[in-house]
Order: C-alpha cells, then structure tokens, then sequence
C-alpha cells in the first residue's frame, strides 16, 4: 500500500511539473507573438509613415495594387465567359457616324432614304453625311446633291474603300497627294473617318473645279482626267446622279435602279457655209455699210 501511495504522488507531481511545464512554455510562445506582430506592426507603419511622403513610391504601390486588382476582376470574367463586360467602352457611341433619320430636314431625310435604299446603306450613318453635306455645301458654296453625288460614283458610300491608285476613303481622295489636308483632322489615317474624308473631298473639289474655270471640267480634273481625251464618262455619271437626287429632293419619284445616263450634250450647229463673193454680192455688201 505504501509503495502504491509512492507511485500516484510521484504521478502526480509529473503532472503538475508537466502543467507547469506548458505553461510556461504557453506564456512564452505567447509574449513572442506579441513582440513579433508589435515589430511587424511598426514595421508596417514605418513602411507606411514613408511612403505617405514618397508621391513616387506611393503612385507604385497603387499601380501594383490596381495591376493585381485588375488580373483578378478579368480572370474571374473570363472565367464566366462575359467578355464584353471586359471591353465595354459607353462612350464609343460617339465616334459613330450616325444620326437620327428623323431630325433631318424634309429634303434631306427625302435623300438619306434614297440613298439608303439604292446602295443598300444604314439610313443611320447615310443621315449623317446628308446633313455634313448640306452644311458643308452651304460654307463651300457647292450643291449638297453633288457631294453626294460624287460619293456614291466614288465609293458606293464605302468609307474604307481604296482604288488602285491609292484614292481612299468616301470621296477616294488622294491620300499621299493632299496629306497636308489631312493635318488638320490628326493625320492622313483620318481618310478613313467618313466625316473627314468628306470635308476634304469637298476641299480639294473644290480647288478642281477653280482651276478648271468649270463644274464639268473641274470634274476631270477630280477625277484625274485633266490631260486625257475624255474621263471614261465620269462626269456624266456624276451630273446624271446629282438631277436624280435633285429630283428626290424636290419630292419627286425616282426609281431606287434608276441606271445611270450622262446629260445630253448641248447640240451646237453646223456653222453655214459662206455664200460665194460675186460681183453682184459685193456691191450690195458696199451699199449696207
């Protein structure tokens, strides 16, 4: 009995040595913990007393933290397959080129739906290069109807259309030869902007029909034809287009197939032989004088 009072004393005091035992080492790993996050805790805020007078490293921080930010945000899109919502540009609506058929004027929205419907063209985009048309018609002194016209003989109303010669844009205007044109627009990538490539055209048309001393000769001359012997009928085509849209204008009917016919050329007349000078001739020429 003596022995086995001897082994639960001695079980005993092992437990309370090992209690003790934890404890301590319990309340040590605990005062460690809190003197680490106490030296991280003022490292942080020495790290961040720093920054906040470094605008530099402050603006780096940021721009890693947006970088991370952003990665993740796309990653989980993607992940649930909205790719839009990755490249949505509200304001993109406003480098279209487009207009509200119904805020046009009567002639010009008469215009825009023939056009629309002869070259199978947006009615949204063609009311709008009715109405630069008619404004900058107005300031150039041209008739609307023909800068239409010319686009649609040019272009078909294809604003990224280029000839082989390199005319590019609506109104296939030269690019590399009016470049300087086009300096006021940002560059000569503007060729391809509709709204640009009009106003130039209307320019340089401008300019052909000045030197030329003439509508019909100054179309040759914007067509490149000055110093041949005929334009392969693009001024006929041209100034056939232009009476139809002046016709629409007008609210006439005009079939959208309407095919294409060069005005007639005014018929000039023979000149009349000369009578012979007889004598008898002569003395009645002597008497009228």
């Amino acid at each position: 009995m003596r022995a086995l009072a001897l082994l639960r004393d001695a079980q005993r005091a092992a437990r309370r040595s090992i209690a003790v035992f934890v404890r301590d080492v319990g309340h040590g790993l605990l005062d460690i913990g809190h003197n680490t996050l106490a030296v991280v805790g003022l490292a942080v805020v020495a790290t961040l007393v720093f920054a906040a007078g470094r605008a530099d490293l402050r603006q780096q921080v940021e721009a890693v933290a947006f970088e991370w930010l952003q990665e993740r945000h796309e990653e989980r899109t993607l992940a649930s397959g909205d790719v839009l919502s990755l490249v949505a540009e509200p304001a993109a609506v406003q480098r279209a080129t487009a207009a509200d058929p119904s805020r046009l004027t009567r002639e010009q929205a008469a215009v825009a739906k023939w056009l629309s419907r002869r070259y199978k063209v947006a009615p949204e985009p063609l009311s709008a290069l009715v109405q630069e048309a008619w404004t900058i018609g107005q300031r150039a002194g041209l008739d609307p109807t023909l800068i239409l016209a010319i686009m649609a003989i040019e272009s078909s109303f294809n604003p990224f259309a280029q000839s082989p010669v390199g005319a590019q844009g609506l109104m296939q205007v030269m690019t590399r030869v009016h470049d300087d044109k086009y300096e006021a627009f940002g560059g000569t990538h503007a060729a391809f902007d509709p709204i640009s490539n009009l106003r130039v055209g209307v320019q340089v048309l401008k300019e052909c029909i000045a030197r030329a001393g003439s509508l019909q000769d100054g179309l040759r001359y914007y067509v490149g034809a000055a110093l041949l012997d005929n334009d392969g009928g693009y001024a006929g085509r041209v100034l056939s287009e232009q009476g139809y849209l002046r016709m629409v204008a007008d609210g006439k009917a005009v079939p959208t197939n309407a095919p294409y016919v060069a005005p007639a050329a005014p018929v000039v007349p023979e000149p009349v032989p000369a009578a012979p000078v007889t004598e008898a001739r002569a003395e009645q020429v002597a008497l009228l004088r």
